[in-house]
């Protein structure tokens, strides 16, 4: 019989890197299109806009399995939603777009595990052990586009869907041996659970104000990578996936962010952590405009926008879990939704900029993302 977790009393150091491990397997469905996007383009014979909306696709559906499946977390047990999930994310894509809609709802995974970390550990380790499972689903983002980039130059971007399936079977038989049994914190209907979110957006403004100046910066990194394969694909790089899969490497800065940030939130204050990752931001997308051809560049400012990024995330995630332990999952539920709304918000923008504008025009879009997300900071002043 499995170990039942107690609130606040500590999680085994095996099972939190078990589940950052599979955060970073399961996240990885949503991005192995990026560096593909072209190629599926061409072989299918496709718009570049239709090629965008698989990207498009995949972030709405990620954003729908956030609103209605988290909150259940609270009303039954993970392990049993986690199996369900698991099972519907082993298909096949043949319907490229329904099938990114089904493979962005059933990646949600980590969005268990997060609060998992944030509820479970004692508090004096809770910054910290959200910031590891953080960290494995980062690395599993950037991971994805180099293997997909790989995969898809080597054998096909079919393929690389296979081998996901195969992955998330293994995964799917960890998470069942490994995951221990918690309590609900929620006792009622479904329907009342998700009426109770309303309740928590009034109830805690913070919550509001996190979810959206996070979900703007998220928008804008989202913009970058949507396009990214376009822009390679022309001159002067004439790069195929693999290349664009390889400068994914770069966001491993960002992954380490998230490995050592959280126990400096406190330290560094919430409004200056957002003040540091939007002015990275901004950084990044005068590099991505002034050096549009130069390799350096796009190095160089992908390090930035991936360390901002972290650094906005993270420091308005992990401490809203403190607003109320019992609500954890409903409380990620309503920031990562509003966060992957804006994930789908800068991939559209990214899209229809793309198609209109060139270049210039995503970069635009994109900058006009990250002021959004320092404006509401300096606004609130929080």
């Amino acid at each position: 019989m499995k170990t039942m977790l107690k609130e606040d009393a500590g999680l085994p150091r095996r099972l939190l890197y078990t589940l950052a491990v599979i955060s970073g397997v399961s996240v990885a469905n949503l991005y192995y299109n990026q560096p593909l996007l072209d190629m599926i383009r061409q072989d299918l014979g496709i718009s570049t806009l239709a090629a965008n909306h698989i990207a498009l696709y995949s972030q709405a559906g990620y954003a729908l399995g956030l609103l209605f499946l988290i909150p259940l977390a609270d009303l039954v047990s993970r392990r049993r939603i986690l199996l369900a999930v698991f099972a519907a994310a082993a298909s096949d894509i043949r319907a490229i777009h329904g099938f990114s809609l089904v493979i962005g709802i059933c990646s949600v995974v980590p969005q268990f595990f997060i609060p998992l970390a944030a509820q479970y550990s004692r508090p004096e380790e809770k910054n910290r052990n959200v910031g590891i499972v953080l960290s494995g689903l980062l690395t599993g983002i950037l991971a994805s586009r180099v293997v997909s980039g790989a995969v898809g130059e080597w054998l096909g971007w079919r393929e690389m869907y296979v081998m996901a399936t195969g992955l998330m079977t293994l995964s799917a038989i960890a998470a069942f041996r490994i995951l221990p049994d918690t309590r609900p914190n929620f006792s009622g209907s479904y329907g009342a659970l998700m009426r109770s979110l309303f309740t928590l957006l009034r109830q805690y403004p913070l919550l509001r104000l996190y979810s959206v100046r996070a979900a703007f910066a998220f928008g804008a990194l989202l913009c970058f990578w949507a396009s990214l394969a376009f822009k390679m694909a022309q001159a002067p790089f004439h790069a195929g996936s693999d290349i664009v899969g390889i400068l994914g490497l770069c966001g491993i800065a960002g992954a380490l962010t998230a490995t050592v940030a959280g126990k400096y939130i406190t330290r560094v204050g919430i409004h200056r952590f957002n003040c540091i990752g939007a002015l990275l931001q901004f950084i990044a997308w005068a590099l991505f405009l002034f050096g549009a051809e130069s390799y350096a560049s796009f190095v160089f400012g992908i390090v930035a926008i991936d360390i901002g990024m972290q650094c906005i995330q993270l420091s308005n995630q992990a401490p809203l879990f403190g607003l109320c332990p019992a609500a954890s999952n409903r409380i990620n539920t309503i920031f990562m939704s509003t966060y992957f709304a804006g994930g789908t918000l800068g991939t559209f923008l990214s899209g229809a900029a793309w198609a209109h504008f060139g270049w210039p025009g995503v970069v635009a879009a994109g900058a006009l993302l990250s002021a959004a997300s320092l404006s509401l900071t300096l606004l609130s002043g929080k």
